[in-house]
C-alpha cells in the first residue's frame, strides 16, 4: 500500500513547503501553515508554449480596443451600486460574511427577480426544501432559477454543461471539493482549485459566477488569500445581530470604486433597500427636546452623503483609570481629538470616563467627523444640548485648526435636505462654489475654539 504523501501549506497566501515551518518562508505570516494530502506530481509544464497551443502576440496599448463592458443589472440598486454599475459579463464576484447575516437571502432574492436569463444556484450547505422555504418567505417565485445541491466539482461542470445559464451562483465556496484532490473541501488546495476551475469557466464563457464565502473568527474570508486575488471583486456584507441594519462593502472591484456602500434592512420578507440612509442613522424626538452630548455629523461613504448622529458621554472616573469606550469610530482617533480638547481648548477630561457611540450600528472612517465627535464629547461635558437643526463637518488637525473636507456641496445640499437650518463647516472650504443656491445658514470656522463660541456661546 502506497504511503499518503502530504504537504504544509499557508493559509495566508498558499504556499507550499514540504514540512512544518512556524513562519510562512513565502509572506511570512506566523502560524498558518497546515498539514494537507496531495495528489501524485504530474509533469511540470515549462514557461514555454505546449505543442497545439495557441501562441498570443503582443499588442500596443493605442491599439487595444476600450469598449465599455456591457453590464447585467441586478434587481437591486444598492448592490449595482457597490459593483459599479452590474454584473460584468464573466466575472467572478465573492460575498462574505458572518454566519447568518444574510449573504443567501441577498443574492436568492436578486436572482429569484431576474427573469431575462437561465440561472444556476448551487448549494453545498443547505437542501432544496430550505431553499424553497425562504424562495416562499421573500415572496418570489421563478421559473428559470435551477437548484442543485451538490458539493462535487466535477458533477457541478457537468449542471453547468446541461443547463447552460446565464449566471451561476456557488453556495459556498468552501463547500466545494474536486476528486482530482485528497484533500476535503474548505482546505486550502480545494478553494485554490475550485476558484480557479470556476475563475476559468467564467472567462471562456462571458458567464458571471457569484461565490459565497465563509469568515473567519478574526473577520477575514476563510482559505487561501489567493482566493482574494483570483477573484475579480470582494463584498463583505456586515452587521450586528442587535441591529436590522446590513452594509455592503467593496473591499476590492476591478470594475468600480472600493468606496462605495449599500444600506439595507432585514425585514420578514427579506432585506429592504434603504434608499435614504439619513433618515435610518438619525434618531427622532417626539417631543421636540434637544439633549445633550448628541450631534449631526455630515459624512460621506464613496459619492454618497448622508447625516449620522454623533453621541457622547462624559463622567466622572469611578475609578482610578478612565475608560475610553468606542463603537462605530476609531479608538485611537478618539484618543487624539481628547488629546487635542486638553491641550488647544484647554478642557480637562483626562480623569473622566468619555464613551462615545455612532447610531445606527454604522462603523464610520470619513475624518471629516472629527469636529461632530469634539462637539457631542463637550455637548456631554458641560450638559449644553446642541441644536437638533444644526449638523458639523471638518476635519480637526493636531493644532486645533478645522480642515477642509471634500465634497462640500454635496453635503451640504443633503443637510438641506433633511431640514436641517445651520450647517458649521471649515473656513475656505467654500471656494469657487456658488452659495446663492443653498438656502441653510453657513458658518465658517476656522479653529475648534470658534466652533465651540458658536455652538455654546
Amino acid at each position: 500500500m502506497k504511503a499518503v504523501k502530504t504537504a504544509w501549506f499557508c493559509n495566508s497566501c498558499g504556499a507550499e513547503s514540504p514540512k512544518w515551518s512556524g513562519r510562512c518562508p513565502a509572506c511570512g505570516e506566523w502560524n498558518t501553515m497546515v498539514e494537507e494530502k496531495i495528489r501524485p506530481e504530474k509533469k511540470s509544464r515549462t514557461l514555454g508554449p505546449s505543442s497545439g497551443s495557441r501562441i498570443s502576440s503582443p499588442v500596443p496599448v493605442s491599439e487595444i480596443a476600450s469598449d465599455e463592458e456591457p453590464r447585467i443589472k441586478m434587481p437591486s440598486s444598492e448592490l449595482n451600486r457597490v459593483l459599479g454599475g452590474g454584473l460584468v459579463p464573466g466575472s467572478i464576484i465573492l460575498i462574505g460574511g458572518e454566519p447568518g447575516i444574510g449573504k443567501s437571502t441577498l443574492v436568492l432574492q436578486n436572482i429569484l427577480s431576474i427573469k431575462s436569463r437561465t440561472i444556476l444556484y448551487v448549494s453545498g450547505e443547505e437542501s432544496a426544501k430550505q431553499i424553497k422555504m425562504r424562495a416562499d418567505r421573500i415572496g418570489r417565485p421563478s421559473e428559470n432559477v435551477f437548484i442543485v445541491c451538490d458539493t462535487s466539482l466535477q458533477n457541478i461542470e457537468e449542471h453547468i454543461s446541461n443547463i447552460q445559464p446565464g449566471l451561476v451562483i456557488i453556495d459556498s465556496i468552501q463547500t466545494i471539493a474536486s476528486d482530482d484532490l485528497e484533500s476535503v473541501a474548505g482546505s486550502v488546495s480545494q478553494v485554490r482549485e475550485c476558484a480557479s476551475r470556476l475563475l476559468k469557466y467564467a472567462k471562456e464563457s462571458s458567464v458571471p459566477i457569484m461565490l459565497i464565502g465563509h469568515i473567519t473568527k478574526d473577520g477575514n474570508l476563510a482559505g487561501p488569500k489567493v482566493l482574494e486575488h483570483i477573484v475579480d471583486a470582494v463584498l463583505h456584507f456586515e452587521g450586528d445581530g442587535q441591529h436590522i441594519y446590513r452594509l455592503l462593502r467593496a473591499i476590492k472591484n476591478r470594475f468600480g470604486s472600493t468606496s462605495e456602500l449599500g444600506i439595507y434592512e432585514m425585514c420578514q420578507r427579506g432585506l429592504r433597500e434603504v434608499k435614504n440612509p439619513s433618515e435610518m442613522l438619525l434618531s427622532t424626538h417626539t417631543d421636540g427636546e434637544d439633549l445633550s452630548g448628541i450631534s449631526i455629523g455630515v459624512t460621506m461613504e464613496g459619492i454618497r452623503s448622508f447625516l449620522i448622529e454623533v453621541q457622547a458621554l462624559v463622567s466622572t472616573a469611578a475609578y482610578g483609570t478612565p475608560q475610553r469606550s468606542v463603537n462605530g469610530f476609531d479608538s485611537k482617533r478618539m484618543n487624539m481629538l481628547l488629546a487635542v480638547l486638553e491641550k488647544r481648548a484647554g478642557f480637562k477630561l483626562a480623569a473622566k470616563d468619555v464613551f462615545l457611540n455612532i447610531a445606527g450600528g454604522l462603523k464610520v472612517n470619513d475624518p471629516a467627523l472629527d469636529l461632530a465627535v469634539i462637539c457631542s464629547v463637550l455637548s456631554s461635558n458641560i450638559d449644553i444640548p446642541i441644536p437638533h437643526t444644526t449638523c458639523i463637518t471638518g476635519e480637526v488637525g493636531l493644532s486645533g485648526e478645522i480642515r477642509p473636507v471634500g465634497r462640500i456641496e454635496q453635503r451640504i445640499r443633503e443637510a438641506e435636505k433633511l431640514g436641517m437650518d445651520t450647517i458649521l463647516i471649515p473656513r475656505g472650504n467654500l471656494k469657487g462654489i456658488d452659495t446663492s443656491s443653498f438656502s441653510i445658514r453657513m458658518i465658517e470656522i476656522a479653529k475648534v475654539e470658534e466652533a465651540l463660541r458658536t455652538l455654546f456661546a
